[in-house]
């Protein structure tokens, strides 16, 4: 029976690289993937990249894309095995839901990353919904400065500096991210 699976970690924890090694692992053995990523992120429009050097193209998705419709045109054309979807907080919940039922109703195994709390430590939208209905939670380990399990992301600013305010969604790697544990995050944000 195929299942909804949320891989989630902070930032820098390997979660672009565990998708592509997935979507990898599927096609060499001959099966059929699609892959997706938020059109949110203008970093690799169109490619799912890792820190690493790994990427593959994807298909993005925005707020208006029906994935249920587009994932199951695909599938009715030449059957799925898989469906990756990257960058999966910026899903909505009623996306959350449609991979539900493309897992449910369709039989395709749906497999979202992405993380699980934004730069002021709130869950964000896609990412509380998947914690609810995902059939399957992974927790992907980052690793704080300290060396400590990282879940939180630091949002700074140019200089380095903490940033505690703004809005929740702000595209960027690490020049405007830094995984860290909650002790070191909270000292971050206490100044």
């Amino acid at each position: 029976m195929a299942k909804l699976y949320f891989y989630y970690a902070s930032m820098n924890a390997g979660k672009s690289s565990t998708l592509l090694q997935a979507d990898f692992n599927y096609r060499e053995r001959g099966m059929r993937t699609m892959v997706w990523t938020a059109r949110l992120d203008t970093r690799g429009q169109g490619m799912v990249r890792s820190r690493i050097g790994l990427e593959a193209d994807a298909h993005l998705y925005d707020p208006d894309t029906d994935l249920w419709a587009a994932i199951r045109a695909a599938h009715d054309t030449q059957p799925l095995d898989c469906v990756l979807i990257d960058e999966a907080q910026f899903l909505t919940r009623d996306q959350v839901w449609q991979c539900a039922r493309l897992a449910d109703e369709a039989g395709i195994p749906v497999v979202c990353y992405g993380l699980r709390t934004d730069f002021q430590g709130e869950l964000f939208p896609g990412s509380a919904a998947l914690l609810g209905i995902a059939d399957k939670l992974v927790e992907l380990k980052g690793v704080c400065h300290c060396g400590r399990k990282a879940t939180m992301n630091l949002r700074v600013d140019e200089s380095g500096q903490a940033v505690s305010a703004g809005e929740q969604t702000e595209i960027g790697g690490n020049e405007r991210y830094v995984a860290l544990c909650r002790k070191h995050f909270t000292s971050a944000l206490a100044g």
